[in-house]
């Protein structure tokens, strides 16, 4: 294929970047020519991604690599105008693609804000694989030295050869830089240091578990009738709202069927001063034995509620309620980590259809909470973590306990996270004080499917209070990093050890 000349874009020692036109047709392209054999572009050819940009020709010679490539029509980042909102969609992408690209043994090893392009579909493209490599074996260190100093981690200038947490490195210092100002930094700060730790094998060592620490799935419980019901069914008190951030429609909807919209949630509304928010159920909402609902929080400087369809919400959640709570009167859903600064906060909450029978209900939006805690002391930290086996006939699980559950009030809640021993996240539980109390477990329970047995598999907790009075009390403090003090003891699972 013939190409015209458009303009240059770009030309250093090693590459020539240069826009150009299909001489037989209308096409605009990007034609690269690099210095030298980059292999990795063969590889690419062959990988259709949405967040990549397609590869059209690859050509590598003795001396020289010549890449035809889409234009992509887009703009590079500006710190100004990326919202809480969109760095959730971008950081969600970019694992997306750098899952995909590492499946394939590619490591781009130049990720940061000038090589992801904003295109004007509203995704992301991540561009300039000229410093991409795949992994050898038996190298002890990369052949060549590339990468963008404050973007590139330690051993990719000569110290060992480079991995996938190479790119996690990065991956962290573009997320840091991507999340500027926002409101929610606090909440993503622990998962970003983490992967800008200076030894590779004290970051995450997949992107998967970035995603997982950035978007947890955290298992919350549903306290009241319905939950003490789970009692006399199973012996121990459990009733799991996973948390996700996004359900498609059911594929095999009918095309053109009309779909019965799900009424819209009553009696939306803040419980009080406890930072907890509150709705009526909706039965006919989820799929299967569960309810759903989408949850949405907004922050105002002045007492000014949203409408019901703004997109201008700095959080947002699937709740799903399974098993005998889904058939309780109103759902509970404490946010407190979420206030963080002072202001006047609402949501709004839509009930979820199955995409077959029902549609989503419209959102109904809340009265309005005056936050003003933000310099409000903090609570105790929890004394004494522990781990403590509950035996039910032939079935055996694990608690989180600590010895100061007395110093609390009844409403404050109990954030326990747990890890694995890499450090890798596993999941979260979050309880009120009256909840463990009642279910005279003395602690929080995990799920056994989250502990996995295997050879060396082993997990410790830390636990944070959630105050009942976010205006009079903030949260028990966690420093990032979290010191030693704060863990538990391992847990080496299998070994009740």
């Amino acid at each position: 294929m013939e190409y015209q000349e458009i303009k240059l874009l770009k030309q250093s020692e090693k590459s020539t970047v240069d826009l150009v036109r299909e001489k037989a047709g209308s096409r605009v392209l990007v034609r690269k020519r690099l210095k030298g054999k980059h292999l990795v572009y063969e590889l690419l050819k062959d990988c259709s991604h949405p967040y990549l940009p397609k590869l059209y020709e690859v050509e590598v010679s003795e001396d020289y690599t010549t890449v035809i490539e889409e234009y992509i029509e887009g703009e590079t980042w500006d710190r100004e105008k990326l919202s809480g909102k969109q760095f959730r969609q971008v950081a969600g992408e970019l694992c997306s693609v750098l899952e995909f690209l590492h499946t394939r043994g590619i490591i781009h090893r130049d990720i940061k804000p000038s090589n992801v392009i904003f295109a004007q579909d509203g995704h992301l493209r991540l561009i300039d694989f000229d410093a991409s490599r795949t992994p050898r074996d038996g190298a002890e260190q990369d052949t060549m030295l590339l990468g963008t100093r404050g973007f590139a981690p330690p051993e990719q200038y000569g110290f060992t050869q480079t991995d996938q947490r190479a790119d996690i490195y990065a991956l962290g210092v573009t997320l840091e830089q991507f999340l500027g100002k926002s409101i929610l930094k606090r909440h993503y700060k622990r998962v970003l240091q983490k992967c800008r730790n200076l030894d590779p094998d004290r970051r995450y060592q997949s992107v998967s578990q970035v995603r997982k620490a950035l978007f947890p799935e955290q298992n919350r419980l549903l306290w009241g009738g319905a939950a003490l019901a789970l009692i006399l069914l199973f012996g121990v008190c459990w009733a799991v709202i996973p948390v996700v951030r996004e359900r498609g429609q059911a594929e095999n909807q009918e095309e053109g069927a009309e779909l019965t919209v799900l009424p819209v949630p009553g009696n939306v509304h803040w419980d009080g001063e406890t930072g907890t928010v509150v709705w009526d159920n909706v039965l006919e909402s989820g799929v299967g034995n569960e309810v759903q609902f989408t949850l949405r929080l907004y922050r105002r400087d002045s007492e000014s509620a949203p409408g019901r369809d703004d997109d201008d919400w700095y959080k947002d959640e699937l709740v799903r309620v399974g098993g005998s709570a889904r058939n309780m009167e109103a759902i509970s859903w404490n946010i407190t980590p979420y206030l963080e600064d002072n202001g006047f906060y609402y949501f709004t909450v839509s009930a979820r259809g199955d995409g077959i029978r029902y549609a989503d209900s419209p959102f109904a939006v809340s009265d309005g909470f005056e936050y003003t805690g933000e310099s409000a002391p903090p609570l105790a930290v929890p004394t004494g973590l522990a781990w403590r086996l509950h035996e039910t006939g032939d079935s055996r699980s694990y608690c989180a306990t600590w010895d100061n559950l007395e110093d609390y009030a009844e409403k404050d809640v109990f954030n326990v996270t747990f890890y694995d021993e890499t450090g890798a996240y596993v999941m979260e539980n979050t309880w009120p004080k009256s909840y463990i109390e009642e279910c005279g477990l003395g602690g929080i329970y995990i799920p056994t499917e989250f502990l996995v047995s295997k050879p060396g598999a082993a997990y410790r907790f830390t636990v944070q209070v959630y105050s009942s009075l976010p205006n009079e009390y903030s949260s028990s403090p966690m420093p990032d990093p979290v010191p030693e003090e704060y863990y538990s003891p391992w847990l080496h699972y299998g070994t009740g050890e």
